[in-house]
């Protein structure tokens, strides 16, 4: 799969709120570190996990799934295996009525759920992390020592 960076850049600006479907409460864990880094970085992010409902987490209670999540949701970030995906993807849709995105991570990928959300207007990202591209697009991997191709004065 392939998304131009201008498509990913249009995701992550018109994003605000963000279910983290999976989320960790072991801070070593990337769904973790991943949501804690987008809410540093200014998104209302909204855990999600059955095992850990009812504790709170980045200022948010952690919801048991989609459907307790309060409030419009722009993206759905879902750290879970494939085979959870369709699932995930059918509550989604039928409960965040504002949803925008659904963002798999990293080795997640799900045609027939993709499909079925993009049948419905919905952007889906397959197989990539909202923070790395975040980090990749606004320049924050350079200090790393990447080449992001973002030129800037700022270190």
């Amino acid at each position: 799969m392939s998304y131009s960076d201008q498509h990913l850049r249009t995701i992550l600006a018109q994003t605000k709120t963000v279910a983290v479907v999976g989320v960790s409460m072991n801070p070593v864990r990337p769904s973790y570190y991943v949501a804690r880094y987008l809410s540093l970085k200014g998104f209302r992010v909204i855990p999600v996990n059955p095992g850990h409902a009812g504790k709170r987490l980045f200022g948010e209670e952690v919801r048991a799934g989609l459907s307790e999540v309060p409030g419009e949701v722009d993206m759905v970030d879902i750290f879970r295996r494939p085979e959870a995906v369709p699932e995930i993807v059918d509550e989604a849709l039928e409960r965040l009525p504002a949803l925008r995105t659904i963002w798999m991570q990293i080795g997640v990928e799900h045609a027939e759920a993709a499909a079925k959300a993009e049948a419905r207007g919905v952007d889906v990202v397959q197989n990539r992390c909202p923070k790395i591209e975040y980090q990749r697009l606004h320049g924050e991997l350079r200090m790393g020592g990447f080449n992001t191709g973002v030129i800037s004065s700022k270190l």
